[in-house]
């Protein structure tokens, strides 16, 4: 039995309707850190412990990339829906989600397009790319992903 994950079973729906005609997503988890650097206690011995820093974690982000082809017709959110968005410059809703189970999904939030690009080679198929970073705090559950276990048949 095969129980690698098929990536064509997890979806990203933006504003509501799926990333149109999608070849790929990435979802990407950031730690920010900072550095701590303190002087090592008078019984240590100064050189060696003066090269080692802690860090803090000062923030979290996340950052959903998608990768569509264009469509001329495209009911979903394609280039055409995205741009339409992305001009507004607010905030849109985001969830990443397992194929037929878009009402549970492991990732949701409001994001912010932080970039939009159109590829258009000549002789070749046009696509588009999305990059969505979070505004605000998002909800990850990750027991969502346990939905991923099973293989379906």
């Amino acid at each position: 039995m095969n129980n690698y994950v098929n990536g064509s079973d997890l979806l990203v729906s933006i504003a509501g309707k799926a990333a149109g005609h999608c070849t790929s997503h990435t979802t990407t988890f950031n730690t920010e850190t900072k550095e701590v650097a303190v002087k090592p206690a008078a019984s240590q011995a100064a050189a060696a412990a003066s090269f080692f820093k802690s860090k803090r974690v000062t923030g979290l982000s996340v950052q959903v990339k998608a990768d569509g082809l264009c469509f001329y017709n495209e009911a979903e959110n394609g280039l055409k829906a995205s741009l339409n968005k992305w001009k507004l410059g607010q905030s849109v809703e985001v969830k990443c989600f397992e194929r037929e189970n878009d009402e549970t999904p492991y990732l949701s939030g409001n994001f912010i397009i932080s970039s939009l690009e159109n590829t258009a080679p000549a002789g070749e198929d046009a696509t588009y790319s999305i990059t969505l970073d979070n505004d605000g705090a998002v909800t990850i559950d990750e027991t969502k992903l346990d939905l991923l276990a099973t293989p379906s048949a």
